[in-house]
């Protein structure tokens, strides 16, 4: 099932085959931020910043999910990353 990113169920994203493709576009796009758990012991996790999420969904009439992550990933090779 290919997936994408949403906020407030408004689809913001292209559509990906795998989740994990959608979470380096998050990335690459500054929307990941660390969170630290309150107890302070366990490594910072990353999760989306806001109201944004990854959901599974239908890709568009004539979208190709791989064709997508090609485009991404060749997209930010040339791109510089955004860093926090």
């Amino acid at each position: 099932m290919p997936y994408a990113l949403f906020c407030n169920d408004a689809k913001l994203s292209k559509t990906y085959p795998a989740e994990a493709d959608v979470w380096k576009v998050a990335q690459n796009s500054g929307l990941v931020v660390d969170v630290v758990s309150e107890d302070g012991k366990t490594a910072p996790r990353p999760v989306l910043d806001h109201d944004y999420e990854i959901r599974p969904c239908l890709p568009d009439p004539l979208e190709d999910p791989f064709r997508n992550k090609a485009d991404a990933e060749r997209d930010a090779r040339h791109e510089p990353r955004l860093e926090p």
